[in-house]
């Protein structure tokens, strides 16, 4: 086994790799198609990681939310269009998410009431927004719960129905 870093100002890349306890050149060995020297310039930012890489480090590293944190933190268009997903444990997604569907309930005949004539009009705007980030918030438990089951899945707690 190679050394440990003891690097301050490690990417999020050299840090989940450490987490498995795996060298450069065994992660290496386990991806196929990056090499150390590669992986090595990721880690350091000297080479930008390229989509393809974060899914081969992510099965690697059994780390699933890599790839969320490349799109929500470093493609230029995930930046704009993909919120960032933590890892949250089972129970606070389920509270989460039943908080959400309870608030969307309430909110439901505002929205027929808001869309029944196909336009959102200036005294509607508060409402409608207001019921935009419930549905955001909904959205955002949906994919945290993915991302559980994902994580679940890659550290073998759980078994893919596939």
């Amino acid at each position: 086994m190679g050394r440990k870093s003891n690097k301050e100002d490690k990417s999020i890349y050299q840090e989940y790799r450490e987490k498995q306890d795996l060298t450069r050149e065994k992660a290496s060995e386990l991806i196929g198609f990056i090499s150390p020297a590669k992986l090595e310039k990721i880690e350091n930012g000297k080479v930008s990681i390229q989509p393809d890489d974060v899914i081969a480090l992510a099965k690697c590293y059994k780390a699933p939310e890599l790839c969320n944190y490349y799109c929500s933190q470093e493609c230029p268009i995930g930046q704009e269009y993909v919120p960032e997903v933590k890892v949250k444990d089972l129970a606070q997604i389920a509270i989460e998410t039943l908080n959400s569907l309870n608030r969307m309930n309430r909110e439901k005949d505002r929205l027929l009431e808001i869309v029944e004539d196909g336009q959102v009009t200036p005294d509607e705007y508060s409402d409608f927004f207001d019921i935009k980030k419930t549905l955001e918030k909904i959205a955002l438990s949906v994919d945290t719960l993915q991302l559980w089951v994902d994580k679940s899945i890659a550290d073998g707690h759980m078994e893919s129905p596939d």
